[in-house]
């Protein structure tokens, strides 16, 4: 009976081999980033209100724009808020908005769009849709009274993905998987209306 057999030094150079393959795969991952990172924000007083200025990053990784390209829209939360710090009890929460962006793609028309509440704009690539995502121009009125002059509030603003609105097999993988749970930390500085 014949035995065949490799030498070990032929298996251990094959384990390194694949060993390689796989930590370039890795490294190649890793490379590309994804995320949601907010750059800057202010929060300035005008005449009758206030206006909200911020620049987000927004890069979307890659089976989330995967699943994007084959019709799933994405849902995208904008939370902002200003808080007043109180040294003897809890901070009071003076203001809190939510808005709710929907990304999606229509394979027909092959345009990418943005709903905002009940508007809607198509744009042709998914580049060109996530910068108008990224740059927050928004008009705030707070409830009179709400705030006060000269006092110093912590305003907070993050933007993430609400995997609640994903389809159901989706939202299992958006549980376990960081590429699936997209979103900023909280953005802080201070604000003196």
């Amino acid at each position: 009976m014949t035995v065949f057999s490799t030498p070990f030094w032929k298996r251990s150079e094959l384990a390194a081999l694949l060993l390689a393959l796989l930590l370039a795969a890795s490294a190649a991952l890793a490379a590309q980033p994804h995320g949601i990172e907010v750059r800057k924000a202010t929060f300035v007083a005008e005449e009758d209100h206030y206006v909200l200025d911020a620049d987000i990053d927004v890069v979307l990784s890659a089976p989330l724009e995967d699943a994007l390209n084959k019709g799933i829209p994405l849902y995208f939360t904008l939370e902002f808020e200003l808080v007043r710090p109180r040294w003897y009890w809890f901070n009071d929460r003076a203001f809190y908005r939510e808005q709710q962006y929907r990304l999606s793609y229509s394979a027909l028309t092959r345009q990418y769009r943005i709903g905002i509440g009940a508007f809607y704009q198509n744009f042709p690539t998914l580049k060109e849709a996530l910068q108008v995502m990224s740059k927050v121009r928004r008009r705030e009125e707070p409830e009179p009274g709400s705030l006060s002059k000269g006092t110093a509030y912590i305003a907070g603003l993050r933007l993430r993905l609400d995997t609640s609105q994903l389809p159901k097999p989706f939202n299992l993988n958006a549980l376990g998987s960081r590429e699936w749970s997209l979103g900023s930390d909280w953005y802080r500085w201070t604000v003196t209306p």
